[in-house]
């Protein structure tokens, strides 16, 4: 339970840095720039496109090979459940939807409905002679609900979004202590609570408040108030989901402890003026950084959780954060190699000390994608947005009111 001060502690922390005087500083100097006709200061890469050319070559009439030899999908090691709900999510993220994409979506639900074991969660590992190998881990299974979720809000056909919904209300019953498969399902829990006009079961409820209660505590030593002992993998997404948790249940505590662990984060990955991601062995304090070998899927989930406090926040920081984040993929890193290979389309799978991983695999050419959607969203939306000399107060909003919790 936690107390009136706590609560008072963690909002307040949460509304400080707007009032930093380095942050009054840049909004000053943003308007100042407004007012006598320049540019605000440029340092933004200009971002390509999300590429899907690579990703479809990776896939067939039954689903996303998991493993790439350089560019050549490794028809050997089959396909997985965690990559194909990868897949779709990244789908769903694209505004407009081509027929190669409308077809990879339908292929993904099905070999998602293919997976779905009677009890609700899902095989994993699919061999190309279509034996399934393995019940998935419970990070697999939150995953596949996660894109479960999003099929259900965004898909074009309404077929397609009751079947998402029916197999997440399958699964509602599934418990987990894992915080990375908490922190899965309570985004795709909150994208389906999002979607109209069915209103979710019960079920789907008391999974999004299971999933929020088992994201971990935050630690009570402000160096380090991450809710576990080391950093592992794709680990911005433990903020991402305490921040959605809190805007999904109204709860200002969750998303002032998201904001708060996201920008511990930040301060933590961050050298210079680029991301060092956490290596694929982890990290804990008094540990060696930068270190190797970086993982693309940190980039993608740091894009993903910077782009969500922009979000719910207006704060544009967060937005640069969220492109500097996708910048790793362009040679914005350690070593200054860039791990999007322009010709294939596709992702590197790691970043080593001075030179990136040829191959091309599933995961990480999906991490690249909806880390470029991210900033092409961001870029657009700063594009489209009222000059600040063009409004009537210096003052914008810190903090956007939560949904109502209503069941």
């Amino acid at each position: 339970m936690r107390t009136p001060r706590a609560r008072t502690a963690a909002v307040a922390r949460w509304q400080a840095p707007s009032l930093f005087w380095e942050n009054v500083g840049t909004t000053y100097l943003l308007l100042a720039n407004d007012v006598a006709g320049r540019p605000a200061p440029a340092g933004e890469p200009v971002m390509p496109p999300p590429p899907f050319a690579h990703l479809l070559r990776m896939s067939d009439e039954t689903g996303v090979f998991e493993h790439a030899k350089l560019t050549e999908p490794r028809l050997e090691h089959g396909y997985c459940t965690d990559d194909v709900a990868r897949a779709l999510i990244a789908v769903m993220r694209e505004p407009h939807r081509p027929s190669g994409l409308e077809r990879l979506a339908a292929t993904c639900l099905d070999f998602i409905e293919r997976a779905q074991l009677p009890d609700g969660r899902f095989h994993n590992r699919l061999s190309l002679d279509g034996l399934w190998h393995e019940v998935g881990a419970d990070d697999t299974i939150g995953r596949a609900l996660w894109a479960l979720g999003v099929v259900a809000a965004d898909a074009a056909h309404g077929e397609q979004r009751r079947r998402a919904r029916a197999m997440f209300e399958a699964a509602a019953g599934f418990r987990t202590r894992s915080p990375r498969a908490n922190a899965f399902i309570v985004l795709g829990a909150a994208e389906l609570l999002a979607a109209k006009p069915q209103r979710p079961s019960a079920g789907v409820w008391e999974l999004l408040e299971a999933a929020a209660a088992g994201l971990g505590r935050l630690a009570p030593d402000p160096n380090w108030p991450w809710p576990e002992a080391r950093l592992a993998y794709a680990n911005a997404v433990l903020a991402e989901a305490r921040l959605v948790a809190g805007v999904t249940l109204g709860d200002d505590v969750f998303v002032a402890e998201g904001l708060e662990l996201l920008s511990w984060l930040v301060d933590t990955e961050t050298s210079g003026d680029h991301f060092s991601f956490t290596p694929v062995g982890g990290w804990a304090p008094g540990e060696p950084r930068p270190a190797f070998d970086q993982q693309p899927i940190e980039a993608a989930a740091m894009a993903d959780a910077c782009a969500r406090a922009f979000d719910a926040t207006g704060d544009s920081v967060w937005a640069t954060r969220a492109i500097r984040a996708a910048a790793w993929f362009l040679g914005a890193n350690d070593a200054g190699v860039p791990l999007f290979d322009v010709t294939s389309g596709g992702g590197k799978d790691g970043l080593s000390s001075d030179h990136a991983n040829e191959n091309q695999g599933a995961e990480s050419t999906l991490a690249l994608i909806t880390a470029l959607q991210q900033a092409r969203r961001l870029q657009a939306a700063a594009r489209k947005a009222p000059r600040s000399s063009d409004v009537s107060t210096l003052a914008a909003p810190t903090q956007r009111s939560a949904a109502p919790y209503v069941k």
